[in-house]
C-alpha cells in the first residue's frame, strides 16, 4: 500500500519539504474490491496529472468528477449512504506515567469496539448514524487484510501495522461545514495506506 501511495503522490506537484506533499494536495485514495476485480478511488484539491504514471498502471482511463454536488447535498438532517475504509484506534496510557505521555495507540479489532469509534467520529466530525428498526447501528463493519509498513525518522526505522476495517450504512448530517471539512479531509488515521476517504454514494429521503 506504502508503494501504492507513492505512485500517486507522483502525479502530484511536490511541495516544499516543510509539511505532507499528502496534505497540501489533498490527496485521499481507496482501493474496493469488487466482484470483477478492483476500483482505485481518489480525491484531491489539486488536479493530477495521470499522464505522469506508468503506462500499464491503469487497466482503463481515470474517470474526473467534481465534488461540488457532493458538496452542496450535505446539509444539516441529510440522510445519506456512505462507505469509509478507516483504521480504528484508540490510545492506551498507563496510569502510573507522567501527566505528559501521550500513551500508545492501539487498534479496534472487534466491532463493537469499531461500533464505537465510527460513533465518536460522528460526534466530532458532524454527523450520527442512525438506528434501525430493530434498534442497531445502520452500519455494516466488515474487517479487511492487515497492512504492514515503515516510518522512517532520525531514529531509525519503525514498523507500522494497520488494521482497516470498511464501513458501510448510513449517516445523518448533524453540522454541515464540519462533515463538508471531514470529507475534504478524511477520517481518521493511516491515510498514506488508503483510509479515510468518505464516499457518498447516494442521497436517501429525509
Amino acid at each position: 500500500m506504502q508503494h501504492m501511495h507513492r505512485t500517486l503522490m507522483s502525479a502530484f506537484p511536490e511541495v516544499a519539504s516543510d509539511g505532507s506533499a499528502r496534505q497540501k494536495n489533498g490527496l485521499l485514495w481507496r482501493l474496493d474490491r469488487t466482484d470483477s476485480g478492483h476500483v482505485l478511488l481518489v480525491q484531491s484539491a489539486v488536479e493530477p496529472d495521470w499522464g505522469k504514471l506508468p503506462s500499464d498502471y491503469l487497466a482503463v482511463p481515470a474517470e474526473t468528477r467534481d465534488m461540488g454536488g457532493v458538496f452542496e447535498a450535505i446539509t444539516p438532517g441529510r440522510i445519506l449512504s456512505f462507505r469509509c475504509t478507516a483504521n480504528p484506534t484508540r490510545i492506551v496510557r498507563d496510569p502510573a506515567a507522567p501527566k505528559t505521555d501521550r500513551g500508545r495507540r492501539v487498534a479496534l479489532h472487534d466491532e463493537k469496539s469499531r461500533l464505537g469509534w465510527i460513533a465518536r467520529k460522528g460526534e466530532q466530525h458532524g454527523f450520527v448514524i442512525p438506528a434501525t428498526t430493530d434498534g442497531a447501528m445502520a452500519v455494516d463493519v466488515v474487517p479487511l487484510p492487515p497492512m504492514t509498513g515503515y516510518k522512517f525518522s532520525s531514529s531509525g526505522r519503525t514498523k507500522i501495522t494497520v488494521s482497516p476495517a470498511q464501513f458501510d450504512g448510513r449517516l445523518v448530517v448533524t453540522d454541515a461545514e464540519t462533515f463538508v471539512e471531514a470529507v475534504r479531509t478524511g477520517i481518521g488515521r493511516a491515510k498514506a495506506y488508503g483510509c479515510g476517504l468518505v464516499s457518498l454514494a447516494s442521497v436517501l429521503s429525509r
